[in-house]
This record gives structure tokens, sequence and C-alpha cells, in this order.
């Protein structure tokens, strides 16, 4: 394709969805102007033609119409104007909308060939249907300056007063544009039926990447645990704010023998009057040294003379035991980036850096959701009801991840149940909800998804057991994590996931993972990569359960943890381990 150039229309009002970016909405993980990119991505030269998009590569060339929002005629028009600006200009020019979620570089090569072996001034795409897709076509340069020079005007003008006499249409797949709402819901819902299931490491980076980031707010330090900084932690007050005395001992000053004082310097007392050459003051760890201090000589350094005059012990060491202002920190001096989780340890420095405020995203508040006529959290059981086993520890298990939980609800299986639960997540940042994703009768919660025209995430995870996860995020911002209704699977994935969902909520900093040598890999590992407790070794690394029962929890009784092991992995292969807190 190097004797072939491409213009990506990406502009226009898209008066029926709103007036939103429509290039920039994501289908199937991608937006549907990467999808054209992709498309093209053989071409010698790409022309995106509509407002400018810094984030585009530099080799993308850019262009405006005249005036925005004149049409396709004066977009096409804006990027032959830059390509015959270029140095040989090729001979083919691929047109293509940026509406098109499901085009792909096959499509767009039989429209080359076809435009080659025809010698017609243009070839279009057809839909399934047979109608012509005009914004998806390959024209000869020559022709399509021509059409262009024959129209009195440009702006506002129909694709149709372009085309010319000489054309071929070839029907092609994944030519359907997104022109409402509803297209791109049934896009959405047809790239999440036809999506392969993510691997784990795949989910979790998608998971960081795409989901959208919770509002930044000021907060004090002490109400921002499970949160992650929005802006770096910078200090208020040097560390320390004057210089202090390192060690319980003697301020000294000059080189000794000193005359001792009566007086003594103690941490947080009145500061000693300021020391003359050779005199000495008994001094208290973290006390304010005097002026005119030359150094602090711990106690075991020195001895008081019958005279009251002190002395440091030959061949004691030579150390200055003074901390110096500011020689932990300075006033402005950034302490965390943005990004840091809020911990304890934060917390402190904070308090030490004299910062009772700061700029968070979270924490990140969920609503547990379990389904399931026959779920029965309290009271007997009747016939074909079980026990809620593990509604009452998901509020633990995502506390150990700093995800507060706002409350616990049940919910029946009806038709609408979940389009009520997903209409009323205004108060939580995250849905957990435990059943109903798999593909029976009463799993509703993927159909509810695509009615709320949720961005769905993961469709379907290549873990076992885990496989029916679901991960979306709704328009209104809440993210939805739907796990199997099974209680060993929902645990297991839920601490698989968690970690990359709060980051990408709260752009916190990514895990590191624990990885170490899984003795019985072989026997564990199948065609697929599980998720099976395991206990430590004494000698290192971990001993996976190669049986595994996931109607209860029982199989993580006296277990230190989870591991995820590869598939087909060999005994000794390296392992991600996931602690039980607990």
């Amino acid at each position: 394709m190097t004797t072939v150039d491409a213009i990506v229309l990406a502009g226009g009002r898209a008066s029926r969805m709103g007036g939103v970016d429509k290039p920039a909405i994501v289908v199937g993980g991608q937006s549907m102007l990467d999808a054209a990119l992709a498309a093209v991505a053989g071409c010698a030269r790409t022309v995106v033609v509509g407002p400018h998009r810094p984030e585009l590569p530099a080799e993308i060339l850019q262009a405006q119409e005249i005036p925005a929002g004149a049409g396709p005629v004066s977009a096409i028009a804006a990027g032959v104007g830059v390509l015959e600006g270029c140095e040989f200009p090729a001979g083919l020019i691929v047109v293509l909308a940026a509406d098109m979620p499901f085009l792909t570089a096959h499509a767009v090569n039989e429209l080359l060939s076809n435009a080659r072996e025809s010698g017609s001034d243009a070839v279009f795409a057809a839909d399934e249907s047979g109608r012509p897709q005009y914004l998806v076509g390959v024209w000869r340069r020559a022709a399509l300056c021509e059409a262009l020079n024959r129209l009195e005007s440009l702006v506002n003008r129909p694709m149709k007063a372009l085309v010319p006499v000489d054309t071929v249409t070839v029907r092609l797949a994944g030519v359907a544009d997104c022109d409402t709402p509803d297209d791109v819901r049934h896009a959405r819902a047809a790239a999440a039926r036809s999506a392969a299931p993510l691997g784990l490491a795949e989910a979790r980076e998608l998971l960081r990447r795409n989901i959208s980031r919770l509002p930044a707010h000021r907060t004090p330090v002490r109400s921002a645990r499970g949160a992650a900084l929005a802006e770096p932690l910078r200090a208020a007050e040097a560390l320390p704010r004057f210089d202090v005395s390192a060690m319980d001992g003697y301020a000294v000053s000059g080189d000794g023998p000193w005359q001792l004082r009566r007086d003594i310097g103690f941490a947080g007392g009145q500061r000693p009057v300021g020391l003359l050459d050779g005199e000495a003051v008994r001094i208290a760890t973290g006390a304010h040294v005097p002026d005119g201090t030359s150094t602090v000589v711990r106690d075991e350094f020195v001895e008081i003379a019958a005279d009251g005059s002190l002395h440091r012990l030959p061949d004691s060491p030579i150390r200055d035991d003074v901390r110096r202002r500011g020689e932990d920190w300075m006033p402005g001096d950034e302490l965390a980036p943005a990004g840091r989780p809020v911990t304890p340890a934060l917390v402190s420095v904070a308090a030490s850096a004299e910062v009772s405020t700061v700029t968070v995203r979270g924490p990140v508040r969920a609503r547990i959701v379990m389904t399931g006529d026959e779920i029965r959290s309290d009271g007997p059981l009747y016939a074909g009801q079980t026990r809620d086993s593990i509604g009452p520890v998901l509020p633990d298990l995502l506390g150990w991840y700093g995800v507060a939980t706002v409350d616990r609800v049940h919910l029946r299986d009806t038709a609408n149940a979940f389009d009520e639960v997903l209409a009323a997540a205004t108060d939580c940042d995250l849905l957990v909800i435990v059943g109903a994703t798999g593909g029976g009768a009463a799993d509703q919660l993927r159909a509810a998804l695509d009615r709320a025209q949720s961005r769905m995430l993961v469709h379907r995870l290549r873990l076992r057991p885990g496989g029916s996860t679901v991960v979306a995020q709704l328009d209104s911002g809440p993210a939805v994590l739907g796990l199997p209704g099974n209680p060993y699977a929902a645990v297991a994935t839920l601490l698989a996931l968690i970690p990359a969902l709060k980051e990408g909520l709260t752009g916190v900093d990514q895990t590191r993972p624990l990885i170490g040598p899984l003795a019985n890999a072989a026997e564990i590992a199948g065609p697929v990569p599980r998720i099976v407790p395991a206990q430590a070794l004494p000698e290192g690394g971990w001993l996976g359960d190669a049986a595994l029962r996931t109607a209860h929890l029982a199989g993580l009784l006296d277990r230190d943890g989870l591991v995820i092991v590869p598939a087909d992995a060999p005994d000794g292969a390296p392992v991600e381990f996931i602690p039980l807190r607990g």
C-alpha cells in the first residue's frame, strides 16, 4: 500500500448523538478513530480532518474543513489540499469516516484490490443490505480532484454530488456506521459478544488505562486513608524545623575541654542560652541546641572531671550528633508524588511536614449487590434456598484494599431489578455484583449493562474459575464489577482484579506483584490459567491446591493466599501470589 494515501473524516456535528465527539467513542476497547487509523495503517500518508487532536502521533497529518462542520465534501477537500502539498502524492486515496468501529485493514485492502483491477474512478463499500457507503471508498486522486473542482460550493453538499459515474461497489462486512446512541449501544454489545476472553494481565492493564478517574478533592489527611494523592505532597515546614540534638549528651562550643554549665536543654523545653567558646550544656535528644553549638557529644564519649570540666574520652569517635534544620526536607520539597496511596506512613510524614490537608482521589466507595432468589442472608432456609456465605465477608475483603463499603443489598431475579440498581448508583463509585454474569435465564446483568449504555471493559476472563467475570463503567461514572455467583470464584476474582480497578479509579501507584516459585505447578496447570489457594513453604515459594471445591470458602482455611498459575506451567514456575490478609 505504499502508493496509497488516506483521508480519515473525524469531524462533523454528530447532531443525532447530542454533539458528542463521535470518533472518540470507544467500542470494543478502542475509539472509532483508532479503528479507522488501524484500517489505513499501511498507507503512505494519512490526513485526519476535524478538530485538532494533540494526542495523535506526529506522522499523522491534520486538517480542518472550513467552516468547521461544513460536511463531508468540504472535509474531503481539506484532506486533499493537505495531500496535494506533499511530495509525490499517491495515485489512490482511501476515504473513510471515523464512525465504523468494525472496519478492518482487510476491508480496505479488498477495496484497493478492486480499484486496481477495475480501473474505475472510485470503489465504494456496500453494507450487508447492499446500500453503498460513500464514506468508505478508494478514489483515483485525479478523479477526486476533478469532482471537487466541478462543484461551485463545497459547504454542506451531499456526498452524491461528488460521486463519479464510473464507480464499483463491493459488499463488505464491518462497514455499518454509528449515527445514533442506539447504534453505539448495539455496536458495543456486538463487540462484547464477539470479544475473546481477556487474559488477567491484559484485563488489569485495560482497567488501569480505560476507567474514568474519580474527581479530585481536598480533604484532611487523616480522613484520606484508602485514597490516592491527586497532587504531590509538599512540605509546609522544614524537618527538623531547627537544629536539634540527635542524642542524649552535651552541646559544646569549640574543641574542648569545656566548662559545663548548670542549665539543661530538654526536648520541647526552653532553648538554652547561647554557648560561649569552651562552654558545654547538658542536652536531651530532640532539644533545640543553643546558638554557638559546634556539635553534640554523646554521653558515652565524655567524662566529667572533679573540677566540673567536660572532657572527650581518648579514642572516642568524632561525630556530629546534631540534626540540622531542613536535613530531611525544606518547605516546598516533594515528599510523595501524585498516585501515592494514603497509608499510615504518608499520614505520619504529612504530620511531620505540617501538612493538614491533601488533594486526593477516593477512597473508592462500593455497594455490594448479592443476586439470586435462592440466596438468603438471615432467617431459616426454605426449600431450594442456600445461605449467603460471601456477602458478609466481602466488606472485609474490599477493606483490605482501602475500598469502603457503602451498603450491601440483595437483588431478586426480576426483569428490571438490575436496571433499578444501575440507575440508583449515584452514591458509590463501584458496584460489586455477585451472580447473574453467566448465560442462564436468570443471568441478566449483561443485558442490563447494555440497556444502561455502559462502556464494556472486560467481557470475560481467560481464567478458571472466574471466566464469566464482567467489568463495565456506567455513563454516570460508577464502575461495575460482575463476579461469578460461585463463592470461591467470586472471592478469587475479586482479589485478582480489585487492585487494578482501584488503580484505574484513583490513579494510585500500580501494585507490585509478589512473584515466586510454585513447587507443584505442573500438577495444577491446565490449558487455561488457574487461580487456586496456596500455602507458603519454609524454603520459599508456595504449594498450591490441586483439588478445588468452589461452592464454599473452606479451601481458604489454613491457606496463606492464592496463586495464579499460568497455562501449562512446569513445576517451579514463577507465579503471582495474592496474600490473604485476614
